[in-house]
Order: structure tokens, then C-alpha cells, then sequence
């Protein structure tokens, strides 16, 4: 009988020493697991803001465009464009060929999109995601932004031409932005973009594209053809080739409608 009032008297002890227990593991569950995601979570927003950076500069600068559309080998259409970006948040895209289309000036602020048409008084507002000629849409020329579009998912290495590549996967943060969804090739030991495939809300493959011919432009070895192929319609790419783009100190009032007006 005293033993059993002794297992009586600090069974309650005992019992919330065990309940310390559980809450403690309810409360801090897989702590080494969450700290391996946030540190994969982080290697990947490192991987693709640095391909970003190899891309475009972060500062602002400017660039020239020439756009070839063409169909099993044939050219279809031929555009040229002067680029004035800022910060992958402020761009100015003109056009300059063809003549019949020169004074066409569309403006990005953040994800809003707007065109400006010499004959019309307003702007008429675009879509990111809208075609602008061939398989090039609005934002791939007026904002090439993957960090600050995509939430990106580090999900496997893979070697590609003899060389490891990290394979990403981005998914779009809101449905303003053009894609859906993007797989991304980035070099492992240079962090230079290797290619990336494009996909529809409806998770389809709309078209992928590669990124060629590294040279010196404005500091540092940064891709100026841009190959992107339909994967609907087969034998139909739209080849980007950027020329001389040179660092610009571009003054926040330029990316404003009034500005434009100058233009």
C-alpha cells in the first residue's frame, strides 16, 4: 500500500514531465530538417539572382535588339529595338525597325505595362505575357527579372555538355507575371544561364530558349543571342541578338508617361 501511494504522490510529477516533453517536440519538430529547406531555399535565390546579374547589370544601361522570326529556316520578320532598363524595375523599349512601326515606345513600371502610340493620345495598357513578335513576349524583353518574379526550387544538378548545371524550378509569385511556370539551367561553376523551358498556367510547354554566344559587354561576359524555340509549332524560334550596351546613369523622372511625350 506505501508503494502504491508513493507511485500515487509523484505520478503528476512525472506526467507533466512527460508533457514538457511532447509540447517541447510539437513546438521545435524536424529542426535540422527546416534548417537544411531554408538553407536549399537560400542557395537557390543566391543561384538565380546571380544569373540575373549576368544577364543584365543591375544598374541602369543600355542595349540594342535585333529580333529574326523565322519558320523551318526561313526568316519571316526581322524588328529592332533600344532597350533603357533600370533596376529590372523601370524599362523603356522602342522601337526602331521597321520605320513604319518607329515611335512605338512601351514603359514598364514594376509589372504594370503600357504602350505608347504616336497617333493615339492615351497609353494602351499590355500584358506581360502578351506577344510582342515571333515567340517573344512583352516581358521578355521588358523585364527579365526571375528573382524578383519567380519563387525559386533548387531540385536537381544535371550535366549538360560536359558540364554540371543546376536545374531550378521558378514559380510564379502572381499571375501578372509572364510565365507560369519556368525550369532554369544555370552553369555550376559560372553561374551562367544555360537554357530554360517556359510553361502556360495550364502547366503546358510553350516554348524554350538558350543562351548563347557569351561576350564582353558592359564589365563583364554576358550571353547576346538569345535562341527561343515554339514547342507547339515546330521549326518556329525567335533569335535575339543584343549589341552594344553600355552602363547609363538614367534619372528615376525618364520612366514616367510625361517623359515619354519627349521621346
Amino acid at each position: 500500500m506505501t508503494h502504491v501511494v508513493g507511485f500515487l504522490r509523484y505520478r503528476p510529477a512525472r506526467v507533466g514531465a512527460l508533457l514538457a516533453t511532447v509540447v517541447g517536440l510539437m513546438c521545435f519538430p524536424n529542426s535540422n530538417a527546416q534548417d537544411a529547406v531554408s538553407q536549399s531555399e537560400k542557395q537557390a535565390r543566391e543561384i538565380v539572382e546571380k544569373a540575373d546579374q549576368v544577364r543584365f547589370p543591375p544598374e541602369g544601361f543600355q542595349v540594342d535588339v535585333a529580333i529574326t522570326n523565322s519558320n523551318a529556316g526561313q526568316i519571316t520578320d526581322t524588328r529592332q529595338y533600344r532597350v533603357l532598363s533600370k533596376g529590372n524595375e523601370n524599362t523603356i523599349v522602342m522601337i526602331t525597325e521597321p520605320a513604319v512601326d518607329r515611335g512605338q515606345i512601351m514603359l514598364m513600371k514594376g509589372r504594370d505595362l503600357w504602350i505608347f502610340l504616336p497617333n493615339v493620345s492615351q497609353p494602351v495598357r499590355l500584358s506581360l505575357s502578351q506577344r510582342l513578335t515571333g515567340q517573344v513576349a512583352n516581358g521578355d524583353i521588358a523585364r527579365a527579372n526571375f528573382a524578383g518574379d519567380y519563387t525559386p526550387k533548387l531540385v536537381r544538378t544535371e550535366k549538360v555538355d560536359d558540364e554540371e548545371c543546376y536545374v531550378l524550378e521558378l514559380s510564379a509569385v502572381d499571375r501578372t507575371v509572364a510565365y507560369h511556370r519556368v525550369v532554369y539551367w544555370v552553369r555550376q561553376k559560372s553561374l551562367f544561364p544555360y537554357k530554360a523551358e517556359f510553361y502556360s498556367l495550364s502547366d503546358r510547354l510553350l516554348k524554350t530558349a538558350r543562351y548563347e554566344n557569351f561576350q564582353q559587354m558592359a564589365g563583364r561576359a554576358r550571353p547576346t543571342r538569345l535562341v527561343m524555340e515554339d514547342a507547339l509549332r515546330k521549326g518556329e524560334e525567335s533569335v535575339l541578338e543584343y549589341s552594344g550596351m553600355v552602363l547609363r546613369d538614367l534619372p528615376d523622372k525618364i520612366f514616367t508617361r510625361d517623359y515619354l511625350k519627349r521621346l
